[in-house]
């Protein structure tokens, strides 16, 4: 009973802070806030994962977030270095 409960909660507060990380995404002042945007999306993303795994009490979500992660980790890191110096491979 409490777990649902708290499984819903945290549904909902990821959810609302995925919404609030794509108005930030679409409304931002500079490229630079655009990209925290789009990082911090990646993390509620895989919050969202791992607590759908958790209520489906499997665990290939768990490894679908890791590899989630590690994606976005590498596409973080690349559109950095492409606003920085212009190419992304040296």
């Amino acid at each position: 009973m409490i777990f649902a409960f708290a499984l819903t909660f945290a549904f909902a507060c990821f959810g609302l802070g995925l919404l609030i990380c794509l108005w930030r995404v679409i409304f931002a002042p500079t490229l630079p806030d655009r990209i925290l945007g789009l990082d911090t999306m990646v993390v509620n993303v895989i919050a969202l994962i791992v607590l759908y795994g958790m209520a489906r009490n499997t665990g290939l979500y768990f490894e679908a977030a890791m590899l989630f992660a590690m994606t976005g980790f590498v596409s973080s890191v690349a559109y950095a270095k492409f606003i920085l110096r212009g190419d992304i491979i040296e």
